[in-house]
């Protein structure tokens, strides 16, 4: 059996932030499952959660690559078309900045997770530390659009780009292996490599009104509370709302310890 001492600091940083995060789940509740390596701590947090409470929730996973693993771990699971509305989104993030503006997407679920987010009362970002930066950029910002027209819908991209005062960037074809990849809808995904981004909002307006432009990874205003854990236990709970952040300890040998899974 695993031991958290047999993981690597990101790893314990990412399960002491999924720790946290599930507290906030309760019995009854509709519940937004996201995708990436940190929601997929949070996915087994929230298991070893459900089998020691006895708690009962329906999940709507925002990938395929989630659903098989809330499935694995007997996690309960519908679509938001059945529940239409959900209590509490947790999902990972890319980038965060000060503002609580995020980039999301290096999974390629970012259309599912932005659908996901809007139908939510509470969205929870759980991360490690190294995620919440000054300012966005980064990390390359993923687009995805549809195959037709792709090319055409790139080049007005690079318009954009250049009208808004961006230089030296690169834009890259998301791929999987070999081959083009494609999202669970069908889509590509063009990866945007900024160094920094200016005026996110702006930015994510333009993008946006490109033909054959489905979404953008840039979350504005989505981020209701941050979770940031780090490799010793310790995480800090940020409610921008609240203007507050607390501080909280994750003893993560005793979390191993009682994992059933």
């Amino acid at each position: 059996m695993i031991k958290s001492v047999d993981l690597k600091d990101i790893d314990r940083a990412k399960l002491a932030a999924a720790a946290i995060a599930v507290e906030y789940i309760q019995d009854g509740m509709n519940v937004g499952l996201g995708t990436g390596s940190t929601a997929a701590w949070m996915i087994k947090c929230l298991a070893n959660k459900i089998y020691k409470e006895g708690i009962s929730i329906k999940a709507v996973p925002t990938s395929n690559q989630t659903a098989k693993l809330a499935l694995e771990y007997q996690i309960q699971t519908t679509t938001l078309d059945e529940v239409k509305f959900l209590d509490i989104t947790i999902d990972g993030t890319d980038e965060c900045d000060k503002n609580y503006n995020l980039i999301k997407g290096g999974g390629a679920a970012l259309l599912h997770e932005k659908i996901v987010a809007a139908a939510s009362n509470k969205v929870i970002i759980v991360a490690d530390q190294m995620k919440y930066v000054d300012s966005l950029g980064s990390f390359p910002l993923p687009v995805e659009l549809i195959k037709f027209g792709s090319s055409s819908s790139k080049e007005c991209i690079v318009s954009i780009l250049n009208k808004l005062g961006y230089k030296n960037y690169q834009i890259n074809q998301r791929m999987n292996d070999n081959f083009t990849l494609k999202t669970d809808e069908g889509n590509f995904i063009l990866d945007l490599e900024l160094t920094k981004i200016f005026e996110p909002l702006l930015l994510s307006r333009e993008l946006n009104l490109v033909p054959g432009v489905v979404e953008n990874g840039l979350f504005i205003n989505s981020c209701d509370i941050l979770i940031l854990g780090e490799k010793g236990g310790k995480v800090s709970v940020h409610e921008p709302s609240r203007n507050m952040v607390s501080s909280r300890n994750v003893d993560l040998d005793q979390m191993f310890h009682e994992f059933k899974y």
